[in-house]
């Protein structure tokens, strides 16, 4: 029976039930079967596939799944070097009983696995090189015309950003209308879907963008449903059953990707057509069907979803930062989520560098700025949007194309600062007498940020035992002045007085 085996560039067809060539494949890349099958019926919903991956006494179970024109794959993320084996299921003989192996082979480059969590509040790849989420949004660009979705990807390039926030489904919401090229299901737009048939070329094109990102070192964070389809076209709204095939569908052909993060949803809450319970049955299948664990959260809207779910491996938040209840006030809340959660934070929306006319879109880039240094001060992670007007309404966080704020060098900025601490990540402490966050990693290292107040002078604490070395850092203007001298204990520390400075303490 004929089978082509797919390893990263290398097509070799094999005419034979039990492959005995030797491939080879790089840890933590992509390695590929695929098989003839039937095309009639739907094979879809028809054709059930599975394989059993062995490396001594590691075992993986992974689904496979249809990709049109009588192919069946199935992908694998190899974690272990050396020699694999694998078997394969299914409900089809022609299928059923293939076997092959090939060669896991050490990683290149920058090639460093899956983003996990580390120390509890903080990330780290799978080799155990840090993460540190600097993120952007970009909901609906790979349903844009080609031309802006080359523009977009020129633009990461360039940009600081190493985690992206985009979704599966197109939008239909303000500056966002327009009928995208390719749709995740055969039928008629806007409303005649068959969800039992997926398109092809449709995934086909969404996995060539998650490629394109994870060779710039961009993290996919994944938005698997959404409230912003207004009825349009009724992806929103499918009976259960069709979520579930849906998101199995998904997962089979995407879990092999390192660079993917599953999140369930943007606003949650406000998707009516949903309750709760189908959220912790979504979590599960996940849970179930992944078998590489990626990251997975899910993002609210005015409630909270139950982040305590051991499912959840951080929270994605949404608020304001001085709101006084709700899910807002994260500037006060950030510790005691910390506390309750014992997960790492991402304040995934906090409003946006723009110009619109809606509040949630009017930040300016010094606001945009503060509020990235805030949260990294108190030991957590913040995600950047821009919307901008534009002539042709290609805002930046709908649709992607170019970026026109000015906070994305002063995130790059930040971004230097924290990637050049010692690994570890930053967690808070009570360093200051007055208003004003500290972290610190050990005591190595401290970081003291004053936000828009202006002293020209201020105390901190650095333990007594230590002698350190102190930079005074202007967030805004983009430069380190070190002081003269070495400090320890209560300091009185000379400052610029004027707005957004940070201090910065390295043992000496």
């Amino acid at each position: 029976m004929k089978i082509i085996l797919y390893v990263t560039t290398i097509l070799i067809v094999l005419f034979s039930s039990e492959i005995f060539s030797q491939q080879f494949v790089e840890k933590y890349k992509i390695f590929e079967a695929a098989f003839e099958g039937p095309s009639d019926g739907n094979p879809f919903k028809d054709v059930k596939i599975r394989a059993t991956f062995r490396h001594k006494k590691e075992i993986k179970q992974v689904s496979g799944f249809y990709d049109g024109n009588g192919k069946f794959k199935i992908r694998f993320l190899p974690d272990l070097e050396g020699h694999w084996t694998f078997a394969v299921k299914s409900n089809n003989g022609d299928i059923d009983g293939q076997k092959g192996a090939f060669e896991c082979t050490a990683p290149t480059g920058k090639n460093h696995g899956i983003v996990r969590v580390a120390n509890t509040y903080h990330f780290k790849f799978d080799d155990q090189t840090p993460f540190y989420p600097f993120g952007t949004t970009c909901y609906a660009w790979i349903h844009q015309p080609v031309n802006i979705q080359e523009q977009t990807l020129k633009t990461l390039k360039s940009a600081p950003f190493n985690k992206i926030r985009m979704c599966v489904f197109p939008k239909w919401y303000d500056f966002n209308k327009t009928e995208p090229e390719i749709y995740p299901y055969q039928g008629n737009p806007p409303r005649d879907w068959d969800y039992w048939l997926f398109n092809c070329e449709f995934f086909r094109h969404l996995e060539k963008r998650i490629s394109q990102l994870n060779e710039m070192g961009i993290q996919c964070d994944l938005i698997l449903f959404h409230p912003y389809d207004g009825g349009h076209w009724g992806f929103d709204r499918m009976s259960d059953e069709q979520d579930d095939f849906y998101l199995r569908y998904l997962i089979a052909r995407l879990a092999a990707y390192q660079n993917i993060w599953w999140s369930l949803a943007n606003e949650w809450d406000f998707m009516s057509e949903k309750q709760p319970e189908d959220w912790d049955r979504f979590f599960k299948i996940l849970k179930e069907e992944d078998p590489y664990n990626h990251l997975c959260s899910i993002h609210n809207g005015v409630k909270w979803y139950n982040y305590a779910n051991p499912a959840v491996t951080h929270l994605s938040i949404q608020g304001d930062p001085w709101e006084a209840g709700g899910v807002g006030g994260f500037y006060q809340k950030i510790d005691r989520w910390a506390e309750k959660f014992k997960k790492p934070i991402i304040i995934d929306e906090m409003k946006y560098e723009g110009n619109i006319l809606y509040s949630y879109g009017d930040l300016t880039a010094e606001e945009m700025t503060e509020r990235f240094w805030y949260v990294y001060t108190k030991g957590a992670y913040a995600t950047h949007g821009e919307t901008y007007m534009e002539k042709n309404d290609i805002l930046w966080w709908a649709k992607g194309g170019k970026l026109h704020g000015k906070s994305p060098e002063r995130i790059a900025f930040l971004k230097n600062i924290i990637e050049n601490a010692p690994p570890g990540g930053l967690e808070a402490f009570p360093g200051m007498e007055e208003d004003g966050n500290a972290v610190r990693i050990g005591e190595k290292y401290y970081l003291f940020y004053f936000g828009r107040r202006q002293p020209a002078e201020r105390v901190i604490f650095l333990p007594d035992n230590k002698e350190y070395k102190l930079d005074i850092i202007d967030t805004w203007g983009m430069t380190i002045h070190p002081l003269d001298g070495t400090f320890r204990g209560k300091c009185i520390i000379p400052l610029p007085g004027k707005p957004y400075i940070a201090v910065r303490a390295i043992v000496n």
